[in-house]
């Protein structure tokens, strides 16, 4: 039987469009919900997520990432036109460049410097 962590698939590096905080020094990770980040079981996802990601090379790394300077906060992104990336907008499904989104759904985003 293959070991699975609790919430291993909850973390996704973001792909999508309009996350208007994108730095090339930074990550961005996000999950749909809004999510506490300080909680036990969602860090330690955002970590191996990290981890999988091949930032790091331990949990451990990652978790020195994670104590170190990162920020997040919490918005809704969906898709625009079938599009298979996610876009960032507002609640009512809105992109900063006047489009809109398929279905908004709430996101939560932890941007982490490297």
């Amino acid at each position: 039987m293959k070991y699975s962590r609790a919430g291993e698939t909850l973390w996704s590096e973001w792909d999508g469009e309009s996350h208007s905080d994108y730095e090339t020094s930074s990550l961005i990770f996000y999950t749909h919900g809004h999510v506490d980040i300080h909680n036990d079981v969602v860090r330690r996802a955002l970590a191996s997520a990290i981890q999988r990601d091949g930032s790091v090379d331990s949990l451990g790394q990652a978790f020195q990432l994670l104590d170190g300077k990162c920020l997040s906060d919490q918005g809704y992104a969906g898709n625009v036109d079938g599009d298979p990336f996610p876009t960032v907008c507002d609640v009512d499904g809105l992109t900063i460049l006047g489009e809109t989104v398929e279905e908004a759904s709430p996101v939560t985003f932890v941007r982490i410097y490297v």
